[in-house]
């Protein structure tokens, strides 16, 4: 999984009208929830340091430095305001080396479905699953191979299984399919 480097400074004052003067000087409220007996740890970053953790469909392991401290986290939560988009609060989580972590990874998938090439149409349905597993298994993205997929069939939750990842999405939830096209119909229907 890759990492991304992160400082931040420890906050002192809270609240709303705290919040706000953080906003204005082009700061972000955060907060670390520790674990194992660790107290939440609450400080500010600087808008542009997160831009490229936010806006991007990676996922990343934070080695997150507070105050010289350094500590490994990921994101968990961020709140947008509801009109003008900016980032109102980041809520990220602390991971140790042996407490499995929950986290939603990217699905990519891989290779040209059978059903595809009778004529169907693939859909991706989940673009992310909701894995746990230790900090150092987690991959970047789950691979899917979707050779096999016929048309009108489908893969499910229950059907994947990676090595050190427990899914926790419904068994039977569609990740992807194949679907009938039109044309496929069509087709179908004259040759009969």
């Amino acid at each position: 999984m890759k990492t991304y480097d992160l400082k931040g400074e420890i906050r002192a004052d809270f609240g709303k009208k705290a919040a706000r003067s953080y906003r204005r000087e082009g700061l972000i409220p955060c907060v670390v929830y520790g674990g194992n007996n660790e107290n939440n740890v609450h400080f500010v970053v600087k808008n542009s340091d997160v831009r490229n953790l936010i806006y991007t469909p990676e996922v990343y392991l934070i080695n997150l430095v507070l105050d010289g401290k350094p500590s490994m986290a990921i994101l968990k939560e961020i709140q947008f305001h509801p009109v003008k988009d900016d980032i109102l609060h980041i809520d990220f989580l602390h991971v140790f080396p042996n407490v499995p972590v929950e986290i939603e990874l990217p699905v990519r998938l891989e290779g040209l479905a059978a059903g595809v090439k009778s004529g169907g149409k693939l859909s991706l349905d989940m673009r992310k699953l909701k894995v746990r597993a230790l900090a150092e298994k987690l991959p970047q993205e789950l691979v899917i191979n979707v050779e096999n997929l016929e048309l009108g069939k489908s893969i499910q939750v229950g059907e994947l299984s990676f090595e050190g990842l427990e899914l926790l999405n419904a068994k039977n939830a569609v990740v992807c399919r194949v679907q009938l096209t039109r044309a496929a119909r069509g087709a179908a229907a004259k040759g009969q």
